[in-house]
């Protein structure tokens, strides 16, 4: 028989094993497709290895049918599928399926158009006669254009189809199908972003390209820190390095952690580089994935420009991975494979010989604790470009605003006249609230009765519906219409507790009436398209006061915002989350980054209750080594990352106590191994949120310095459960702990 290793897309699977037919003379290589059997189904998976030994040969089962002579998938991205598997506990096939493009479970997803074009026969007898009047037009207008017209231009001349055919029937014309690849730059409208080469780099701009450029000459890998203030022209640098990179032969990936970034940024890309330049991310059709995708893989593509799962983008000869805003937590998947893009591009350059530069103003506290430990080169840019200021922060203490103008009190009296001047002098502001919907909660004054999801430990958001209100779950979008009485004592006592990104919409619009307000947040860019139209009409003008979450926080440059406005600044701080003080340091200060990056100077007002606090302090200063020392001390007293290496494992089930009992059999399955590793376990406990989508959850933790122990004696445990393998979620290294 002859064995061949299949990876198939069912959660948790290690590959398995088939005999490939006499029917196929030649083995399918690694990377390959095939159709296999699974239970009583056919699926296509993935080649993985034609080393069969984990299955005895008589029980293997048959390829069904063969997809591809040559990989579909390059070796290298296969096994960095294998490492994330492994490495994150999943499924080889959980991991296949995010490198592959979509439509790739079928034999060919390309979209074809139908071309026509004049035959040798069809030109020569232009010269004579035989052939209609309008056979005539068609043949002229094809004669113009030897590569041949699309049949559908061809209609928009008048031409009928029978025409066509009469003509291709006689020899005169051939008809044939080509591909028709959907290009996303041209219905992108950040795409057309030029970017100006010739502008002279700072001193420290320039030191920093130097040593990155000698880094990349070494053709060997090595990971840099970038470590820039908000607007110190950290991208200029990544364009002039990932031009000396072409140059060598070599290939680009540039990852940046939000959708909304990645127009923009691909656009300059394709200013500098031209046609050469692919995206990929998740907001682009399946189509126009499929299709930048293949043209990855046929190698007609130098700069790959895209999010968290571009990490698997199958360039031949990667010799650049940049990682733009390294710190974000949006490069952390949050299901199965639970893979860090940043960490997953790591491991891919050490295997290409590639250099890896990690760019940000604030890094994350694990990148920073490996800069100082020499295992990576950390460059500085402690200045903006043209010198231009910092923004100036100002702290207002909402409990003083309280107690002068009462509890209600949502945009404090600073930050409503620093907005006034702003838009008396035509200049423009940013507002962020972490925190979207119209209020946070609404109850009985009477009762005292809360609107809560039935299916989730956690209150409703108020939402506007017309001229009524929605409340709704955020986890699993549960919904119900608040009506105009209590349900449980029927007074008409209801009222909204707190705020969200629609409520500071509508008081700035009430309060500054001739201000142009726009809101970016999950609810308000559902429409496909929605954000990037939004940021392009801020960037132009069109927009005085742009509202949003945390997507506005980031990575975006608008010369003309003046003002932000920070409302709640502690929102976070609450969260049971070690890392909790970490997030609004790097919140706040990536937003006030992006005050004051034109010509004039910028303030940034931050509204909290907690203006003690150490993280909001130092951001306020931007001082990010201070944050990273006193944040530092608290995680090695606490024993977290990046001190120590974790694990979070959710258990879930129908009834708490059935969840509890599953992970206690777990955690007692972990105990000898954590007795000689040795590593220590936290828990079982209830999680925070102890209930999401109808199931109960309980977790415990796993820390130690040895990773590979702790994944190790995780795998082993589940291996000796099968049965409640699918009731549990493995992070490693999370981000999130809730």
């Amino acid at each position: 028989m002859r064995l061949i290793s299949v990876a198939v897309p069912v959660p948790y699977l290690e590959p398995l094993t088939y005999n490939v037919p006499d029917r196929w003379p030649d083995l399918p290589p690694v990377g390959a497709r095939v159709r296999v059997p699974v239970g009583s189904r056919t699926v296509v998976g993935c080649v993985v290895g034609h080393d069969a030994s984990p299955a005895p040969a008589s029980g293997a089962k048959d390829v069904v049918g063969v997809l591809d002579k040559e990989p579909f998938l390059p070796a290298d991205v296969v096994a960095l599928c294998r490492w994330v598997a492994d490495y994150y506990l999943a499924g080889v096939g959980d991991a296949i399926g995010v490198a592959m493009p979509p439509g790739s479970r079928r034999a060919s997803a390309f979209k074809t158009r139908r071309v026509v074009a004049a035959t040798s026969h069809g030109l020569s007898v232009l010269a004579g006669a035989g052939v209609t009047p309008k056979q005539r037009a068609v043949l002229e207008a094809l004669a113009a254009v030897p590569v041949g017209l699309p049949a559908s231009a061809l209609r928009d001349r008048g031409v009928r189809s029978d025409v066509v055919r009469r003509l291709a029937s006689q020899g005169l014309v051939v008809i044939r199908a080509e591909a028709d690849e959907r290009d996303p730059f041209e219905r992108s409208v950040l795409a057309h972003v030029a970017h100006d080469g010739s502008r002279a780099l700072s001193d420290e701009q320039e030191s920093a390209l130097s040593r990155l450029d000698a880094l990349a000459d070494t053709r060997a890998f090595h990971v840099a820190l970038l470590h820039g203030v908000t607007g110190s022209g950290k991208t200029e640098i990544y364009l002039r390095l990932a031009g000396r990179v072409c140059r060598q032969g070599r290939q680009v990936l540039l990852m940046v952690p939000e959708i909304a970034l990645t127009p923009s940024v691909a656009g300059l890309f394709r200013s500098a580089f031209g046609a050469r330049v692919a995206i990929q991310h998740s907001a682009l059709s399946d189509g126009e994935r499929h299709d930048q995708w293949q043209r990855i893989r046929r190698g007609e593509v130098d700069v790959v420009v895209g999010t968290r799962s571009a990490v698997f983008a199958p360039l031949a000869h990667p010799g650049l991975i940049v990682v733009d805003e390294e710190h974000d937590t949006s490069y952390k998947q949050d299901e199965a494979p639970r893979y860090h893009g940043r960490d997953v591009a790591i491991v891919r350059a050490q295997s290409a010989g590639a250099l890896v530069v990690l760019g940000s103003a604030t890094p994350s506290m694990e990148t920073y604790q490996n800069a100082l430990a020499g295992k990576y080169t950390r460059l500085t840019l402690e200045r903006r470009v043209l010198d231009r200021q910092l923004a100036t922060v100002r702290l207002v203490n909402m409990r003083d605003e309280y107690a002068d103008a009462g509890p209600d009190v949502v945009i404090s009296r600073a930050l409503a006249a620093a907005i006034e001047e702003r838009l008396s002098r035509r200049e423009q502001v940013v507002i962020l609230l972490n925190r979207r919907g119209y209020a946070t909660a609404v109850f009985c004054r009477q009762c005292g009765d809360t609107f809560e999801c039935p299916n989730c430990s956690i209150s409703l958001t108020v939402h506007r519906k017309g001229s009524g209100w929605k409340a709704r779950c955020h986890y699993c979008n549960y919904a119900v219409d608040v009506p105009k009485s209590c349900r449980k004592c029927a007074a008409p006592y209801l009222e909204h507790a707190g705020f969200g990104t629609e409520k500071i919409e509508q008081q700035i619009i009430e309060r500054f009436p001739g201000a142009r307000v726009g809101r970016v947040d999950r609810d308000s860019m559902r429409r496909k398209g929605a954000l990037a139209a939004v940021l392009s009409k801020f960037a132009t003008g069109g927009i005085d006061v742009l509202v949003g979450t945390q997507m506005i926080a980031k990575g975006h440059d608008f010369p003309r915002v003046t003002l932000v406005g920070v409302i709640s600044a502690d929102v976070g701080l609450g969260l049971a989350d070690f890392r909790a003080a970490e997030r609004t340091f790097q919140l706040l200060t990536q937003v006030a980054g992006r005050a004051g990056r034109g010509e004039q100077a910028g303030e940034a007002i931050v509204q909290t209750l907690y203006p003690e606090h150490y993280s909001i302090q130092v951001a306020c200063r931007q001082d990010y080594q201070a944050f990273f020392e006193r944040e530092l001390v608290y995680r090695r007293s606490m024993r977290y990352p990046p001190t120590v290496g974790l694990i979070n494992t959710l258990v879930r089930g129908r009834t708490l106590q059935e969840a509890m009992q599953t992970a206690a059999a777990v955690v007692r399955g972990l105990q000898p191994a954590a007795a000689q590793a040795p590593f220590s376990i936290l828990g079982p406990a209830p999680a925070p949120l102890v209930k999401l989508r109808g199931e109960h959850r309980v977790q415990f933790f796993l820390k130690g310095s040895r990773r590979a122990a702790m994944r190790q004696a995780l795998r082993d445990a589940l291996a000796r459960m099968p049965e409640v393998r699918r009731k549990v979620t493995v992070d490693v290294d999370p981000l999130n702990v809730l």
